[in-house]
């Protein structure tokens, strides 16, 4: 079995012409080659993704068979750990561009993903959604728009993510609210008239409601700065694929910080803000309270998943700004700086031609 998974996280993959490593085509289910353009098809598992039993990696049980070393590259600026293939042109951290110092790569065991969603848009076009971008903002700094020419200032990553499943069984007690009006008479005089003033019955409501929670994204790493938006932080995970490393090829993958302990508790708590979700839809009514809700999870499942984003890190006067492209939508989300001096002389501009005015108007 750990044979398999060894063969199965195997990343440098060499063209069988020219030996020049291959690179995963976004939006395709192909490897390419950059110098003779030999394309190899990926293999498209016919199994779907392994959910593994929570309760055994909770109890450090279980994991052996589904972990593997693989080599890390921490950035000291910005902490995110970083797995760089040895295909990837440039050794900059994708979060803050800061020089990432290959002397100081260490091994270190990880949960290997158990699916992956394909980058479906190349680096060029996200490039371009970036670039665009950069062009429509007012009062950008110069600076900034340069940086923008440069392709290889957008970097792909695979960020990681916690997935859970589990079935929910929830008992509630709560009230259900059903809406009255009564007529009432505001103002006085000519302003004297009546209205219709909305009030609510309260009744004892209590009941239970079950279901299956599927895939409760969780995400599973922290940086000091450079979070993903939530704007981006979208996919589709019906593309889902069995992982494949040929996925990864070309691109930088984030290790996981946030430990699957952590990531359970943040989905325990989603979970309850789903379960009180049915049971207010259960109580019915026009409006809902719940007062209490006790909750159980059971075949609780989960799994390490890799997500596509593109990153532009862009420095200015002391300050990072980062620049997202989710790398299956297009989304884009980003911080941006200003020009103090365009703003300067836009205001000046406009107090001159007020100026003229006035003084001609006189």
């Amino acid at each position: 079995m750990q044979e398999t998974f060894t063969q199965k996280s195997e990343l440098k993959k060499s063209c069988i012409n020219c030996g020049a490593e291959l690179t995963y085509a976004p939006g395709t289910t192909s490897l390419t080659c950059d110098y003779c353009n030999y394309e190899q098809e990926i293999p498209v598992s016919e199994n779907s993704f392994e959910e593994l039993e929570l309760v055994k990696y909770l109890n450090k049980m279980g994991g052996q068979s589904h972990s593997e070393q693989i080599t890390m590259l921490q950035c000291k600026n910005c902490g995110a750990n970083q797995h760089v293939e040895e295909n990837y042109k440039s050794l900059h951290c994708v979060y803050c561009s800061m020089p990432l110092i290959i002397e100081d790569a260490y091994k270190e065991d990880w949960i290997l993903p158990g699916a992956v969603v394909p980058f479906q848009i190349t680096q060029e076009k996200a490039h371009q959604i970036f670039k665009n971008w950069v062009a429509s903002l007012w009062f950008a700094p110069n600076n900034l728009k340069k940086a923008a020419l440069d392709p290889q200032h957008t970097k792909g990553l695979y960020a990681p993510y916690w997935t859970f499943d589990a079935q929910l069984f929830a008992t509630y007690i709560g009230q259900r609210g059903e809406y009255y009006y009564v007529t009432k008479t505001v103002g006085s005089g000519k302003n004297r008239r009546t209205v219709q003033e909305r009030r609510t019955r309260w009744y004892p409501a209590s009941g239970n409601v079950s279901g299956f929670v599927d895939d409760t994204l969780i995400k599973a790493s922290k940086q000091k700065t450079g979070v993903i938006p939530s704007k981006v932080s979208r996919w589709n995970l019906k593309q889902l694929q069995p992982f494949n490393s040929s996925f990864l090829a070309g691109f930088v993958t984030e290790k996981y910080t946030i430990p699957l302990k952590e990531g359970h508790l943040v989905a325990t708590n989603e979970a309850k803000t789903i379960a009180t979700r049915w049971a207010k839809n259960d109580i019915g009514g026009d409006t809902q309270r719940v007062s209490s809700i006790n909750m159980q999870l059971s075949e609780e499942t989960f799994k390490h998943i890799l997500l596509p984003v593109y990153i532009s890190a862009y420095q200015f006067k002391g300050k990072r700004y980062n620049f997202f492209v989710n790398g299956q939508t297009g989304v884009l989300s980003g911080q941006r700086p200003y020009s103090f001096w365009k703003i300067f002389f836009l205001v000046l501009g406009i107090l001159i031609v007020i100026g003229v005015i006035v003084f001609f108007t006189n």
